[in-house]
């Protein structure tokens, strides 16, 4: 019998599912897997009753308050993509942090390159934080976007998204998130928090399947369209439909997995955000904690847990990461992620660009203690290892 795999990959992509997701996905397939939207027989609406059910409830999960704002994309690099092509143009100046994912970095960059915009990038502290007055400093008077990876993929270090929102309200500067790591993991309220546009994606922490996420506009925020195609109403104009949520879709949209997203919120609200969080911080202490105690072992910007999610990353001294990983994979049958974690400008600050960067466990409901005991004896005997050498 083969030995069950401990995932602690979940900040790639959470694994495995709740059963109900499995179950709700294969019986709306099944019953109802028609293109919603297009025409008026029963299946049809059926169908697109689970979109605007789930539209209705990420708004509500957000505390939006418009759902045809919630707009669906294939997941956060695609919303964020929309965002920023949407909202910036020759001229312009947008102000992001070294923190980001290269779905910020990237578009950011190919506008700075091919379209004349500028763009600040924010360091963040020894303890893996960005400072909100970093920001107020930055800006100008053609500073259009601010825009704040909500939680590292690499250090777990939540921001200080409320404050930088402040001071972009203040100024009239559109201020969005990326909650790739932080949708379904903590609460996001775009109101309370001074979110304008917030991306997140289906398969991390909403526990959906892969190839769904999107985007909530706040009132009064406009993204211009860099797409157009064909939504199912109103086909006879010749241009792409200007109110939302058509205004940002393109195309049928991935009705399979907005019924999984469907389900794995609906899953995170009867188990409770908070307790699935408690949760996994109680692992990832047990996992920082362990690998304190391992001589060879640097850990990153885990001083403290305050502000975190369960994302942790590390090296073991005289390995390359990629290296580690192997080892965890081959001989412990442990699954982790090594490398840049497609963040280069964290492990650029950090240095770890120059060992290949960095070994990353990420922690989800369904690991257990036994798992996390595991992991930190394997390490410590890799650890040993090439301390024997």
């Amino acid at each position: 019998m083969e030995e069950k795999i401990i995932y602690l990959d979940n900040a790639a992509t959470s694994f495995p599912k709740p059963e109900e997701v499995y179950k709700f996905m294969d019986f709306f397939y099944r019953n109802f897997g028609v293109n919603p939207g297009r025409s008026g027989y029963d299946l049809c609406m059926e169908a697109g009753k689970v979109v605007e059910d789930t539209r209705k409830l990420l708004t509500k999960f957000f505390n939006g308050r418009d759902p045809n704002r919630l707009c669906f994309s294939y997941n956060s690099t695609d919303a964020l993509n929309l965002i920023i092509f949407g909202i910036l143009k020759e001229g312009d100046h947008a102000i992001t942090t070294t923190l980001e994912h290269n779905s910020v970095l990237r578009p950011l960059y190919h506008l700075y390159k091919f379209n004349g915009v500028e763009v600040d990038y924010v360091p963040f502290d020894s303890k893996g934080f960005v400072d909100p007055d970093d920001f107020k400093k930055r800006f100008k008077k053609n500073t259009k976007l601010v825009i704040v990876n909500h939680a590292s993929n690499v250090l777990g270090t939540i921001q200080p998204i409320k404050e930088i929102g402040r001071y972009c309200r203040e100024k009239g500067i559109t201020f969005a998130i990326d909650a790739s790591q932080t949708a379904g993991k903590i609460p996001i309220d775009v109101e309370e928090m001074n979110v304008d546009i917030v991306a997140f994606t289906g398969h991390k922490s909403l526990m959906g399947p892969t190839g769904i996420g999107g985007l909530y506009v706040r009132e009064g925020i406009e993204i211009r369209h860099t797409r157009a195609g064909g939504t199912g109403v109103r086909s006879a104009l010749r241009t792409h439909l200007e109110e939302y949520p058509y205004r940002l879709e393109y195309g049928t949209i991935n009705t399979l997995g907005v019924a999984g997203l469907n389900a794995g919120v609906k899953w995170i609200e009867e188990k409770g955000i908070k307790n699935i969080y408690e949760y996994e911080m109680k692992l990832t202490k047990m996992l920082v904690d362990g690998l304190k105690e391992i001589k060879g072992v640097r850990l990153y910007c885990q001083d403290s847990l305050e502000n975190h999610i369960s994302v942790l990353s590390f090296n073991v001294e005289g390995i390359e990461a990629m290296n580690t990983g192997i080892m965890l994979d081959v001989d412990y049958n442990i699954a982790c992620r090594t490398g840049l974690h497609c963040a280069p400008l964290v492990h650029e600050q950090l240095e770890t660009d120059k060992i290949k960067g960095a070994v990353r466990f990420s922690v989800g409901p369904f690991n257990t203690e036994e798992e996390i005991k595991t992991a930190i004896n394997a390490v410590k005997e890799i650890a040993e290892s090439r301390s024997k050498k």
